[in-house]
């Protein structure tokens, strides 16, 4: 036999060999599906995490929008631009709390001992008219509306609980969004680089429009919250509403929340107003509606011709969806949690996996 030949291979040795491939298969499945379990679990765990960080990314967002348009106007470069736009973002909350915050806080107060007093007045109104007794006993006792009423500004912070743990939250987003949004290259860039080398262009295309829509949105959205939160408290102050400023600042930041915020927010003032009378709760509700037409029909539409177009029935079904999952925090990100998934979908899935080419219409 010649030395170079190969040594005859046992025929056994053959069939096993396929066999070893499979279990070499099974195991690296059985493997990622192990990792991918992990993966959701710890996910899951650290769902307030991830949610604090989606809301540090939002406001970062927000504020590479405005440094860059401040940048195009005035042809400085953009880090300079982005200290200026903190520094007057610091200096009009500080110079704004600073003289309000004797009224908010005084007004919060008067307002956590109003509301359960409107419920009391209210069920006496009620418990009058039999047909609308049944409504009155579903009223929640005046001082479960105090606790409730108490809890709202503290729950604000949404992911860590108590009044510290809202500042804290605050804090966090406006330190990290400042950072993200100083270097946002090298944050995306490291993210890229996860991703094989042939897909990255697509990546950046997918992360790039992204960022355009929930800048658009973020931006709209902020210009609709300070003429709602201006006009709620200018026309509670013309109906002679107490309470107005406080009111108003709950209307504007719960404006942020499509469909369900200004429910939310119209409840307190109505109850208020009925309070004083039944026809000023009924002035309160048609200031309510009022606005929310000029909002729906007016604002909403110069939003979303700027950014991503989401129905009104696909944005309630999500905030049911992540309001259930993650609770009130799921319901207040839930609308531009929705808008990048949706992009998510109409460039990975519909675009590239599908092939169906997609009109700039349906894009916006």
């Amino acid at each position: 036999m010649n030395e170079h030949t190969s040594p005859a291979v046992h025929p056994r040795d053959t069939e096993g060999m396929p066999k070893r491939k499979l279990m070499k298969r099974v195991a690296l499945i059985d493997g990622i599906a192990v990792l991918f379990i992990l993966g959701l679990a710890a996910a899951w765990f650290a769902v307030d995490a991830l949610l604090l960080i989606f809301a540090c990314i939002l406001f970062a967002v927000l504020l590479y929008k405005l440094s860059a348009l401040l940048a195009q106007r005035t042809g400085m470069k953009r880090q300079i631009a982005l200290a200026l736009v903190v520094l007057l973002l610091f200096a009009v909350i500080g110079l704004g709390g600073w003289a309000m915050a004797p009224q908010i806080s005084e007004q919060s107060t008067k307002l956590a001992e109003a509301v359960p007093k409107s419920i009391e007045k209210l069920q006496e109104f009620v418990k009058e008219h039999p047909l609308l007794q049944r409504v009155a006993s579903e009223l929640p006792a005046p001082e479960d509306a105090v606790k409730q009423m108490s809890s709202i500004m503290p729950n604000a912070g949404l992911f860590f609980t108590g009044i510290f743990g809202a500042i804290g939250n605050v804090a966090i987003i406006m330190v990290v969004g400042i950072y993200f949004a100083a270097s946002p290259h090298l944050y995306t860039g490291g993210f890229i680089k996860l991703i094989p080398q042939p897909k990255r262009p697509r990546a950046r295309q997918v992360m790039q429009k992204m960022g355009d829509n929930l800048s658009s949105w973020l931006l709209g959205t902020s210009v609709s919250m300070l003429i709602v939160g201006v006009v709620t408290s200018v026309g509670l102050s013309l109906l002679g509403v107490p309470l107005a400023l406080i009111l108003g600042i709950i209307a504007g930041l719960l404006d942020f929340v499509p469909y369900v915020g200004p429910i939310m927010a119209g409840v307190p003032a109505v109850l208020i107003a009925f309070s004083i009378s039944p026809d000023m709760a009924l002035y309160v509700v048609l200031l309510f509606a009022g606005i929310q037409l000029v909002q729906g029909y007016v604002l909403q539409p110069m939003i979303e011709s700027r950014a991503v177009d989401l129905p009104p029935a696909l944005i309630i079904a999500m905030q049911l969806v992540f309001g259930t999952l993650f609770g009130f925090a799921g319901v207040a990100l839930a609308t531009p949690m929705t808008a990048a998934l949706k992009v998510l979908v109409q460039m990975l899935y519909v675009e590239d996996a599908l092939g169906d080419k997609i009109e700039e219409d349906d894009k916006s």
